[in-house]
């Protein structure tokens, strides 16, 4: 029987404190393909860095496509499938940070408690699955239209590497090859 207590009793407490750890994460937002920098939370206080702001969203991303479409000089030719693009890159209210009651969720015993939270996040990745599918097949087709040297500028102007440091504290460029850390 003691043996029985110890996994018992171990299983419990890393289920409480992985819902601990998921309950305080702050929701972190729309991040797009086409990239997030770290303005998006200049000027906010604490309470307001896991909330998100669709009218500042909408003009960020505004501001990115005005600024990739003006780098692309892009032909009458490829204005439909911009438009295309844009449309299904658009911040959308279909991604939300959706949160599960915690207050109804205190009130039930840990094993259905947990069940819930399964439930929830499994729900929470298909909708963030197919929110990527759609912006992937998007970004494919708008890609296929571009010239060759349009691509290299899509291919430099989309890529996100803002200077995040490895495992081993080196950063990378944009090409992908490590360099060392200064």
């Amino acid at each position: 029987m003691k043996s029985m207590f110890k996994p018992v009793l171990l299983a419990g407490l890393l289920a409480t404190a992985g819902l601990v750890a998921f309950s305080q994460t702050p929701a972190m937002g729309d991040h797009s393909m086409m990239g997030a920098d770290s303005s998006m939370h200049q000027g906010m206080n604490h309470e307001q860095m896991g909330k998100m702001n669709p009218a500042r969203m909408q003009a960020r991303f505004a501001k990115r496509t005005a600024v990739l479409k003006a780098k692309l000089k892009l032909s009458a030719a490829q204005e439909g499938a911009w438009t295309t693009f844009t449309t299904a890159m658009k911040p959308s209210s279909d991604i939300k940070a959706k949160h599960p009651d915690f207050t109804e969720l205190a009130k039930l015993p840990t094993p259905e408690r947990i069940d819930k939270m399964k439930v929830f996040h499994t729900q929470r990745l298909s909708e963030l699955s197919a929110v990527m599918d759609k912006r992937a097949e998007a970004t494919k087709a708008f890609y296929a239209v571009l010239t060759p040297e349009q691509q290299k500028v899509f291919d430099t102007s989309t890529t996100r590497h803002h200077g995040y440091a490895g495992r081993n504290g080196s950063r990378q460029n944009s090409t992908g090859t490590a360099q060392p850390k200064q």
